[in-house]
């Protein structure tokens, strides 16, 4: 099929690649021409496994190609909408300036019996206003969510666990439906489940999901407290709790909380949409759910204060890891950046290392330091975190790492690294609620039980 992406950022980009490699033809759009050049010339804007390999073999088949114009895909048979929609500086709700700008310079080059497929994350509703921008044109409209995961995201799209169209109701959306059907077909030859509803539902499908992810994490940073208090090991219960084939072992990990540009903004644009549909309970939660993550990176900054003795004026810290996640290059709303802020302003000298993100973190964060050498960074470390969960950063040595350091004290921040391996090796070792001792938000220690 003849397909368009609209918007090139990481949504637009990782998918026109993945349709090309499904077999279609497929041209991508966005207004940005300095990375319409990057992308025509084989360079990816941003760090992403397997993403590469996939714009070479596109760009060799002739089957991928960039455009700054949006004439050029007058001839497509389906226009997917993959422009961003970030958080409303004043409000809650999400900015769909983007969307409708996007539909507004389309819409003149669409034909009769087009599709339109949004995959942008959008509130409840947005469909029924782009259907009016769509009056006339003859295109018909879906909304087909993503559900990629940075750091998998070629793997989430060439494999995805479920595909859900948002279509109207009868033959039109009939109609629809069959042609993702055809975009999707290997996918859906291999199995893939298929689920089509209504507009309103497919839109809240991402932001959903995503919320009750957020509120998994933050319910186990908030047993992490418990554990810290009386002493149990929240990595252990996690374990315990996860065999549970109701609830399962994923997002159980207690630490710094989640960060980067979807789940913080997508339950916050669900907070307003419940606000907004008088849901005041789901809107309560949602909120607490935000502000447990936020006290998780101020509950790290405390942890890190006690650590020092109870001062950081001038404590040499080094954080291993600047994104959000491993295997990504993205800060946005990243804990491991959070928390750096949050000591660099209480007086500690504080060194970030990541094998990824430093080109961008260095961009956005000049009042930090940043070094790209992870054993350069540890050099001299009074306290060493861990902060994004890179392999590189669980596979350190203790014994090595303490022959770099001024002081073998380290404080895990994903839980991530062998406790018992460290410890043995002479380290004071402190993980998130694993016997750690319970610190308030004024860092006090209320219990610090022994292991």
């Amino acid at each position: 099929m003849r397909i368009s992406v609209i918007g090139c950022g990481y949504l637009g980009t990782v998918h026109a690649e993945a349709l090309s490699a499904l077999g279609h033809d497929v041209t991508a759009v966005d207004t940005d021409r300095d990375r319409i050049h990057q992308l025509s010339c084989g360079g990816v804007p941003f760090f992403e496994p397997g993403l590469t390999p996939l714009l070479d073999a596109g760009r060799r088949a002739g089957t991928l190609r960039f455009t700054s114009d949006v004439a050029e895909v007058a001839d497509c048979d389906v226009h997917f909408l993959c422009v961003g929609t970030p958080q409303q500086k004043t409000t809650h709700h999400a900015d769909l300036t983007h969307v409708f700008s996007a539909v507004e310079a389309l819409a003149p080059h669409l034909r009769e019996g087009s599709v339109v497929a949004g995959k942008s994350t959008v509130p409840a509703g947005t469909s029924a206003t782009l259907r009016r921008l769509l009056a006339g044109t003859g295109a018909d409209l879906a909304w087909n969510p993503e559900f990629l995961r940075q750091g998998t995201a070629v793997d989430d799209s060439l494999h995805p666990d479920r595909l859900i169209y948002g279509v109207a109701e009868g033959a039109a959306g009939a109609r629809t439906a069959g042609v993702l059907d055809e975009v999707y077909a290997p996918l859906l030859a291999a199995g893939v489940a298929r689920l089509v509803t209504g507009f309103t539902t497919a839109e809240l499908a991402k932001s959903a999901a995503n919320a009750f992810l957020a509120l998994k994490v933050s319910y186990m940073n908030g047993i992490a407290e418990i554990c810290d208090g009386v002493g149990a090991d929240v990595s252990a219960l996690a374990g315990a709790i996860g065999l549970d084939p109701r609830i399962g072992g994923k997002y159980l990990n207690a630490g710094a909380g989640f960060g980067g540009g979807c789940l913080p903004k997508d339950i916050r644009s669900l907070r307003a949409q419940a606000h907004d549909a008088d849901a005041h309970s789901l809107a309560a939660l949602l909120g607490l759910v935000d502000d447990m993550n936020t006290e998780a990176r101020r509950r790290i900054h405390d942890l890190a204060r006690h650590m020092c003795g109870g001062a950081l004026s001038a404590r040499r810290i080094t954080v291993l890891g600047a994104a959000f996640k491993p295997h990504t290059d993205d800060v946005r709303d990243s804990p491991s950046i959070d928390i750096a802020l949050q000591l660099a302003r209480s007086g500690a000298a504080v060194t970030i290392t990541d094998p990824q993100a430093l080109p961008t973190a260095c961009l956005n964060y000049p009042q930090l330091h940043f070094e790209a050498d992870t054993v350069q960074a540890l050099r001299g470390a009074e306290l060493t975190i861990l902060l994004t969960d890179w392999p590189q950063y669980r596979a350190l040595d203790p014994s090595d790492t303490a022959a770099v350091v001024s002081r073998r004290a380290i404080l895990d921040g994903r839980n991530a690294l062998p406790s018992n391996a460290w410890r043995s090796a002479g380290w004071d070792y402190r993980g998130i609620g694993r016997h750690a001792g319970s610190i308030t938000t004024a860092g006090t220690v209320r219990a610090n039980v022994a292991v």
